[in-house]
């Protein structure tokens, strides 16, 4: 089951999955990529947020899950942010891992168990989490299976909030999104873009590319209101113009 929520005229769209045996089912991954595309096309949606239901977030994909779920996810243009309520496990944790920002609560345990089965991540995890964790604990988490719990995944890097309970989780993440909508969507997309492509550019060439990007905002209907509301001490209006 796939519960999917637009709030406040469609600025922001929320995912939820009910998952059986937390695990994602291939016409669970067809509605996520629908939803997915939506996102992206609708210039009214300005942020995506993604969660399980009930205690756990996914514990892995059946076999069949179309392959470019997590992609998709990773490379949608707009602010993304998964909000994990339980484990994270395997190609759980791939998707997890494909959002900009993770939060989770306290109990959540992350990890990468596919090469008991001997198996390997395809969905990223080994380019991924190096990234957000660094080589070693990333290959300590793969090669050990060892799951990391939400106080370490916190103090490496892997999440960015932590909540002690669901409530508290609720509350955490609408305030996580809060923030992220009440910015520029446009220079939201532009600072996302300038990071994610800087990954795998020289820092003199992301230099450049963040100097691009940032003439090309001056030129925006919502930087001028930027400076305006500024001015004028008010809150900005922004308009994704």
């Amino acid at each position: 089951m796939i519960d999917v929520a637009f709030a406040s005229g469609c600025v922001s769209a929320t995912l939820r999955y009910a998952a059986p045996r937390a695990m994602l089912t291939p016409a669970m991954a067809v509605r996520m990529l629908e939803l997915i595309e939506h996102v992206e096309d609708d210039a009214a949606a300005r942020m995506l947020a993604i969660t399980g239901a009930g205690s756990v977030f996914c514990t892995g994909f059946d076999n069949g899950v179309d392959p470019r779920l997590v992609e998709s996810l990773a490379v949608l243009s707009k602010p993304t942010v998964a909000i994990i309520n339980g484990d994270a496990f395997d190609e759980g944790l791939e998707l997890a891992m494909a959002a900009d920002i993770r939060v989770a609560i306290s109990s959540a345990r992350f990890a990468i168990t596919l090469m008991k089965r001997g198996a390997m991540p395809h969905f990223g995890a080994t380019q991924r989490l190096p990234r957000l964790v660094g080589a070693g604990n990333a290959l300590r988490m793969m090669l050990t299976g060892t799951p990391l719990g939400a106080d370490e995944a916190m103090r490496t890097g892997l999440v960015a909030y932590l909540a002690d309970s669901r409530t508290e989780l609720a509350a955490l993440s609408g305030r996580v999104a809060e923030a992220i909508l009440s910015r520029a969507p446009l220079a939201a997309r532009l600072v996302k873009d300038a990071v994610l492509k800087g990954y795998d550019m020289t820092l003199e060439q992301g230099i450049r590319l963040e100097e691009d990007l940032y003439a090309l905002l001056q030129t925006t209907a919502d930087r001028a209101e930027g400076v305006r509301a500024f001015l004028e001490k008010r809150r900005p209006l922004f308009r994704g113009a």
